[in-house]
């Protein structure tokens, strides 16, 4: 069996998908384990029938969420082990900002693929630790990178020739997030342009424009904290964006099965 467990596990990493590892910690059948790809189901292991229905319920939402969770089911705990793959930030336009939201995206565990068509602009020499620099208009670089629910899309760019190809390409993707820079006025402009191309507006309310968190921030650097900050805030699906400072309650969680209870 630990040897089952073992190879699925490896075998959801190494294919970079999203699943997870369920572990029965505490009373009866405690040292049950399964393996749950979030596609295809149960992979390796079992559950026990009792809370099978739960816990793969409860395991949907965490790895929605790409959070892991010890749960309580009656006298038994489930320790939920969320495997989740790389995320991916795709950013178009590599100014000065860009420069500083690659460096803070890295060090977030993101994997960075900054594009630009201007070679001067999208050098190694100004971005030279990010994954992947591509040298190309967007539409080349779409046909390039595949639009996955892990990818999250950064307009960096003021210049409508690096925006606006990159709307048609994304629309109906499963893609995480997409921000645009640019004043209210400007963003008032992208959305009336969409719903005239047939976006629904609830589509063009995905859209985060102006770009990031309401930090106060002038430097790239600051730009680029508030920036991965929505994006934090997108991936694990709550969160307020404001002071904890005068909060109550767990400050890491919410309700719901991320609490510890079922």
């Amino acid at each position: 069996m630990v040897s089952e467990i073992l190879a699925a596990t490896r075998k959801l990493l190494d294919a970079e998908r999203l699943g997870c590892v369920v572990t029965v910690v505490a009373g009866p059948g405690t040292g049950t384990k399964a393996v749950i790809d979030a596609d295809d189901g149960l992979m390796a292991g079992a559950l026990p029938d009792d809370l099978a229905g739960d816990v793969m319920a409860d395991a949907a939402a965490l790895m929605g969420r790409e959070q892991s969770r010890t749960l309580t089911y009656g006298d038994r705990r489930v320790f939920i082990e969320t495997l989740a793959p790389p995320p991916v930030l795709l950013v178009f336009g590599a100014g000065h900002a860009s420069q500083a939201l690659a460096v803070m995206a890295r060090l977030l565990g993101f994997r960075v693929i900054v594009a630009d068509a201007r070679a001067v602009w999208a050098s190694p020499e100004r971005f030279p630790d990010v994954d992947e620099l591509i040298v190309a208009w967007p539409g080349e670089v779409l046909e390039q990178v595949g639009l996955d629910r892990r990818t999250y899309v950064a307009l960096m760019s003021h210049d409508a020739r690096f925006e606006d190809p990159v709307f048609p390409a994304i629309h109906g993707t499963p893609i995480r997030y997409i921000g645009a820079m640019g004043s209210r006025r400007t963003h008032q402009a992208r959305r009336e342009r969409l719903a005239a191309a047939g976006w629904s507006e609830d589509e063009v309310d995905t859209i985060h424009g102006p770009i990031g968190l309401d930090l106060g921030a002038e430097t790239p650097e600051e730009m680029a904290v508030a920036i991965m900050g929505e994006i934090i805030q997108v991936r694990y699906g709550h969160g307020s964006g404001l002071s904890l400072r005068g909060t109550e309650g767990r400050i890491h969680t919410q309700r719901g099965p991320e609490d510890g209870t079922s």
